[in-house]
């Protein structure tokens, strides 16, 4: 490991305990700057509501920390919106964010929307899907934002138990990101989870980032915030256990070629010769192929938005 991860490893990685929500607190109001959380949700009825009225109860009603709640849906056929609505969300759907813009499918194109319709100097993001919730995940990761004002961003890292197994989730991590950072980005080695869902930003950061538009959001936003603002200017919170449905296999093949694509295209920032990946599932014949696009698009910074522009001049 480079000498700088290992400094930055000693200065840049906290636990949630290291920072007491007084202290949180009081940095927040003496800054002056507002949080939103935004939960990117696809077919989540069964746990977003736990997690919208968790993080109003302690965070909005017991202390003013988080200043508004967005759950931007991307297109659910269950009950995902009413349900986020009753349990206090604001509810935006993913198609009614800058139309003139045609909404594609992907993660980080919610979360590239997000931007236009929060308000809060820091945006912290959590997936949907987390079981067992505990708002220390959102004051973990926006605390040292208001603490310091030399950090820009800041993820969770967390223990991913797998089928009882402790440790044995994050397998596209083990796999396909960790490698891929070492190999190429060691500056970025020392993240636990470099995929995680759950971090916070800056505004004044986020909006200068591109997007990719799907599962290679989070990698492609670590790559370019460290080209961006440096290695000291991102850190991480260990807010100790993350539960949440697991993918199966193929899913997570599909996953690893879009994080694949975003990394090649930020090494030699080209286009990939064949953006598609063909998986395998046994049928009445034997082994059928099945290919499936690999996400190769990108959202610009939000910077470059005439829309976004204009709400902030307004």
């Amino acid at each position: 490991m480079l000498e700088e991860v290992e400094r930055w490893l000693a200065t840049r990685s906290w636990s949630v305990s290291d920072r007491p929500l007084h202290r949180v607190m009081a940095a927040k109001r003496s800054s002056g700057q507002t949080v939103s959380v935004v939960l990117p949700a696809l077919n989540e009825e069964e746990t977003v509501g736990d997690i919208v009225a968790i993080i109003r109860h302690d965070l909005m009603q017991q202390v003013p920390l988080v200043d508004e709640i967005v759950v931007v849906d991307s297109g659910s056929t269950d009950r995902t919106a009413a349900v986020a609505a009753a349990a206090g969300a604001r509810v935006v759907h993913r198609d009614a964010i800058l139309p003139r813009i045609p909404a594609v499918p992907g993660k980080g194109e919610v979360l590239w929307r997000s931007l236009l319709v929060t308000t809060g100097d820091i945006v912290c993001f959590i997936d949907a899907d987390l079981r067992e919730f505990s708002s220390d995940f959102v004051a973990g990761i926006v605390g040292p934002l208001l603490t310091d004002p030399d950090v820009d961003l800041v993820k969770a890292m967390y223990d991913r138990p797998l089928g009882g197994a402790a440790g044995q989730g994050g397998r596209v991590t083990e796999l396909m990101a960790r490698p891929l950072l070492n190999m190429h980005w060691p500056q970025l080695a020392g993240f636990v989870q470099p995929l995680g869902g759950e971090y916070a930003a800056r505004r004044s950061l986020l909006e200068q980032l591109p997007f990719p538009v799907g599962y290679g959001v989070e990698l492609g936003m670590l790559v370019d915030a460290l080209h961006l603002v440096g290695l000291d200017a991102l850190a991480q919170v260990d807010v100790g256990v993350r539960k949440h449905r697991h993918q199966d296999g193929q899913a997570l093949g599909r996953m690893s070629a879009a994080i694949y694509r975003t990394a090649q295209l930020r090494l030699a920032r080209g286009h990939l010769i064949r953006p598609s990946l063909t998986q395998f599932e046994r049928g009445e014949d034997g082994f059928e192929p099945r290919t499936y696009s690999v996400d190769t698009e990108e959202r610009p910074p939000m910077v470059e938005i005439t829309e976004y522009a204009e709400r902030r001049v307004a």
